[in-house]
């Protein structure tokens, strides 16, 4: 056992000496590196006689450990001692200019939400928030769309745990109950929050997204009335110039119904890959409040009319700053964000 006493001792002699990191490392290196001293000692034991082999491996185990632990408290001690060495050279100038905070904005969806309230606000219009997680009845049955109707195959539905209720699809609940609220009295109002819906993540597509709602309830409210409205606000957004065009379409809560769009913003109107070389782009859906959706809400058809519209506010910023892919807007990437 006499090697193994040998090594300890000449192990923590040289351990004593070392001053400084880098020389313990050195030690640690010579003695438990991959050709150390006491990998080598550990190997000896192939060497000795059978009956030998198992004292000699637990002396060399409890070497092996002793120094180790010394080589820890060493490095321990070494390294506590250069950081208070640090600190009593190293003084702290208060005087100094620190860090400036990169100042924070919006973000291009709340600009623009709030660009949309601002226009409507000039129109007269009020803004009426209703809830998100929202009764099937208010999200499909009472908008004309009643159990198994195909129309609610147009959007895909997030469920939740509690019977009947679920993550609404768009904002158009909030009809009924800005409807039922104020009833008998004229609507004037823009409904703006989020929508969910169970549909693939593409350029064009997310699972959630904000939406905005327009309804108008009165006597006397007309088609008119609802093309005069989109044209004001359309050119509001993207410039006196623009062309709006309604094309005929179909929603279960509007009769009749339209799609919006207006020239292209690029080529006005010639065609570029921005509108598909069609020179238009869709910018919302809208129409005349359906007889079924204002008895459901109070009002009596024949006595009133109304006219609803919808529009993403993503979609318009998308259109305002020639964005492809609406996935950036929940992308968290600062090189996109600090653009706007």
């Amino acid at each position: 056992m006499s090697d193994l006493d040998s090594l300890k001792n000449r192990a923590l002699d040289q351990l004593g000496a070392c001053s400084d990191e880098s020389t313990l490392r050195a030690w640690n290196s010579h003695y438990f590196g991959k050709n150390g001293e006491m990998l080598a000692a550990l190997k000896k034991v192939s060497e000795l006689p059978p009956e030998s082999r198992k004292e000699y491996g637990q002396q060399a185990n409890i070497v092996k450990e002793q120094l180790s632990a010394s080589y820890e408290t060493a490095l321990k001690n070494c390294l506590e001692q250069a950081m208070l060495k640090s600190l009593e050279t190293e003084k702290l100038d208060i005087s100094l200019p620190g860090m400036i905070p990169a100042a924070g904005k919006l973000h291009l969806a709340t600009q623009t939400l709030r660009d949309i309230q601002a226009t409507f606000a000039e129109m007269g219009f009020q803004v009426f928030r209703s809830r998100e997680i929202e009764e099937d009845e208010f999200n499909f049955g009472l908008l004309n769309m009643p159990p198994h109707h195909p129309a609610r195959d147009m959007w895909d539905t997030f469920h939740t745990t509690d019977p009947g209720l679920i993550l609404r699809t768009h904002t158009s609940p909030g009809q009924i109950h800005v409807m039922r609220k104020f009833h008998p009295a004229p609507i004037r109002v823009i409904l703006p929050g989020m929508c969910y819906r169970y549909e693939a993540i593409t350029t064009r597509s997310e699972i959630m997204f904000h939406q905005v709602e327009g309804l108008v309830v009165g006597t006397n409210v007309s088609m008119t009335d609802l093309i005069g409205t989109i044209t004001a606000f359309t050119r509001k957004m993207f410039g006196d110039s623009r062309q709006v065009r309604i094309r005929s379409s179909y929603f279960p809560f509007t009769e009749p119904s339209i799609e919006v769009d207006m020239d292209c913003i690029v080529c006005g109107g010639k065609g570029c890959p921005l509108c598909k070389k069609t020179g238009w782009l869709e910018i919302m859906g809208a129409g005349m409040v359906h007889p079924e959706v204002m008895k459901n809400g109070g009002y009596d058809p024949s006595k009133y009319s109304g006219f609803a519209f919808g529009m993403g506010p993503e979609r318009i910023a998308m259109l305002r700053h020639a964005i492809e892919d609406i996935r950036e807007f929940w992308g968290n990437d600062m090189r996109f964000l600090s653009q706007f």
